[in-house]
């Protein structure tokens, strides 16, 4: 098989004298032994103290893999993973939602190139997953952990086809216990929870309590319901959009999944939209289409113009409800007026416009199960109380399809165990 090991402190012709080798001009410089010769394998050499041993069982296995065309030459993984991350894996990404390449940078460039970023690609094994793992537990909640290990996996999948390390110690995990994806089952709010929430709410943004119950609306579309998506003659609202915020910036998107829906809608909630817009009426809104970055082609620049939306609800200053600002200064203190959660405690931090000075700050618990989709939750459960038909509900939920309605909300159906009780019994008692 090609390959050679070449000692680069001796000769390879003996003293014609003496019948020894001679010393080379290199003798005691460098590393003593070079493995050469194998077709694709770069050159590789070998310190003293390695002797001819570890030469030779390199070049045993470089030129088995060779042969089998699985060589990776070990070297190229010793690049530091941040330097993998930031000039090789990054750069190639594609992401067309903004939003899901603000997301994904924001979860490696804060929780893995901090904590692991200084290790070399083939440096990443079980012990540093073990103590990054700690880390990651502890700063982060099961989902989003959940989300940062798919991550790192992906990154250490695509060194592999890089050619640069032969194993995702991720995948191949067998002793650590990986994050998994929290799945609380979802609960609906009671009547006198919703009236609360909705009366402890500042005037302005109380319609979007009633969209969230009477339509099952998420938040950002409801910050996206425009006048002419109203169809008050027939009783339905058509979602064709969500506000959403990518890089600090709002911008106007399709739903979520890309899905618009038609939704029915019962009569009181039309009344409320009337009165609502008699108070106050739509405002002409202008925002970016799905990515607010600068265009570069003249593609780009058709897909991302601004679009201009006449919006029922709006800010206090009129323009478009960004969705922190809203859970922040308007959602979570209702929960807290409505004593869904604790009276918030007060924070204290220097101004940093008046030196010297401190501003306070209201610091409100986390309460993810009371988010406001926990009004859309209690939409389904009223509907699926009622016996509506599972498959039309989840059309108006714009889910992709009615086996995610069942998983989430399964819970929800009212005595499904008794109606099958009764019809065995029926079924058992018939001649």
């Amino acid at each position: 098989m090609p390959g050679y090991i070449e000692d680069r402190w001796m000769t390879k012709k003996p003293d014609p004298t003496t019948g020894a080798k001679r010393r080379t001009a290199r003798y005691g410089q460098g590393k003593r032994y070079r493995v050469a010769g194998i077709p694709g394998v770069k050159d590789r050499s070998f310190a003293k103290l390695e002797g001819p041993e570890g030469a030779k069982a390199w070049l045993a296995k470089a030129q088995h893999q060779s042969t089998a065309g699985e060589f990776i030459d070990p070297r190229r993984g010793q690049i530091l993973l941040r330097d993998y991350i930031e000039n090789e894996w990054w750069p190639r990404r594609d992401y067309e939602n903004p939003s899901s390449e603000a997301t994904v940078r924001t979860r490696i460039w804060t929780h893995v190139i901090p904590h692991l970023g200084d290790h070399t690609l083939s440096g990443v094994r079980t012990p540093q997953l073990a103590e990054w793992l700690v880390t990651l537990k502890a700063t982060c909640g099961p989902s989003n952990a959940n989300a940062v290990w798919g991550h790192l996996s992906s990154i250490l999948q695509a060194a592999i086809d890089d050619e640069r390390i032969t194993r995702n110690p991720c995948r191949s995990q067998t002793t650590l216990k990986v994050p998994t994806k929290a799945s609380p089952a979802a609960r609906a709010w009671s009547k006198k929870q919703v009236l609360a929430v909705r009366e402890a709410m500042d005037e302005r943004y109380r319609l979007l309590v009633d969209l969230g119950v009477g339509a099952g609306l998420r938040a950002g579309e409801a910050f996206g319901l425009s006048l002419a998506d109203v169809d008050f003659d027939n009783g339905r609202l058509l979602i064709r959009r969500q506000v959403k915020k990518v890089a600090s910036q709002p911008i106007f998107a399709l739903p979520k999944g890309d899905k618009t829906r038609e939704v029915p809608v019962p009569d009181y909630l039309l009344e409320r939209i009337r009165a609502s817009l008699e108070r106050r009426p739509a405002v002409p809104i202008e925002l970016p289409w799905r990515d607010p970055r600068p265009p570069t082609t003249e593609r780009q620049a058709q897909e991302r113009a601004p679009q201009t939306h006449a919006l029922i609800v709006t800010g206090a200053r009129g323009g478009a409800i960004r969705t922190n600002t809203f859970y922040e200064h308007m959602w979570k203190p209702a929960l807290a007026g409505a004593g869904v959660i604790p009276p918030p405690t007060i924070s204290k931090r220097p101004d940093a416009r008046r030196p010297g000075k401190q501003v306070a700050r209201a610091v409100y618990v986390e309460s993810r199960q009371n988010g406001f989709h926990a009004l859309r939750h209690t939409f389904t459960s009223v509907h699926l109380d009622a016996g509506e038909n599972v498959v039309s509900v989840s059309k108006w939920l714009g889910h992709a399809d009615p086996s995610i309605t069942l998983r989430i909300y399964a819970h929800m159906m009212p005595e499904a165990d008794g109606r099958g009780r009764a019809a065995m019994q029926s079924w058992f008692e018939k001649p």
